[in-house]
């Protein structure tokens, strides 16, 4: 693999580094925790040499590891030293890997914070063979988070992010050429609900069943798909192909002709 730029988007690298510290607190350790179940799912069946992870390298450390894709890559939002497997630091708009070498990327709520979530989806489609594998999580507009993002202060994540709909995200992949394999709705109590956060309460099983577009969180699993074009067949009134020691016969246009 080939470095392909060195440039980074401060603003979105910032902003990366900052939910991976959400993640101690103690509403981020549940919704890790319901993430991690999930992306130990929808990396069933995946195979490979190489896996990008973006961001959130502490929290899906364990689950990733476990997979059955053989490298494990982390592209952390910042460099830092500690951890295990091969760390690229830079900017998830500008990947340093080179096109069509990957089996899958991982993008943990990577689409929320970049500085271009398009541009985000754009590189993991370059870098990713075809039928290689893209999973992403992402936090829902449509749920009970998004209120509170009225009256946060600017810049305090996670409230600070896109918060885009799955609806959204999968129609800006199927405009590069990916097909949804797997969807997936988390997180159906509400953010300010109390301690108590539970995968397996009464009120996240209601949801499920009676709300499922209201999670608070989505999870995709999606494929590169490459359309593959069947050659015509070449005709025999063209002129034959230029061999070593053999004349060019005469095209119906041409004089008569032969050059030896």
């Amino acid at each position: 693999m080939l470095p392909k730029s060195t440039k980074t988007c401060p603003q979105g690298v910032e902003l990366i580094a900052q939910i991976e510290a959400w993640y101690g607190s103690s509403l981020g350790r549940e919704v890790a925790a319901q993430e991690a179940a999930c992306l130990a799912g929808m990396l069933e069946g995946i195979f490979g040499h190489y896996l990008l992870q973006v961001g959130g390298d502490d929290v899906f450390r364990e689950v990733v590891a476990g997979s059955q894709v053989r490298h494990a890559i982390s592209l952390p939002p910042a460099f830092h030293r500690g951890g295990l497997g091969m760390r690229i630091a830079a900017s998830p708009e500008l990947m340093p890997i080179a096109s069509d070498s990957l089996d899958a990327v991982f993008l943990p709520h990577t689409l929320d914070f970049a500085a271009d979530p398009r541009q985000v989806l754009g590189e993991a489609e370059r870098v990713l063979i075809p039928e290689g594998r893209l999973i992403i999580l992402g936090f829902n507009a449509l749920s009970p988070w998004t209120l509170l993002r009225l009256g946060r202060s600017p810049g305090q994540v996670p409230w600070c992010g896109h918060f885009l709909t799955r609806y959204r995200v999968a129609e800006w992949l199927s405009l590069l050429g990916f097909d949804l394999e797997m969807q997936r709705m988390l997180v159906f109590q509400a953010p300010w609900g109390g301690s108590r956060w539970c995968s397996g309460s009464l009120l996240d099983r209601a949801g499920r069943h009676f709300w499922p577009a209201l999670g608070g969180v989505y999870a995709l699993r999606a494929v590169k798909r490459v359309s593959t074009l069947t050659p015509l067949r070449p005709s025999w009134k063209t002129r034959r192909k230029l061999l070593p020691g053999n004349a060019v016969e005469p095209t119906t246009r041409g004089t008569s002709r032969r050059h030896v």
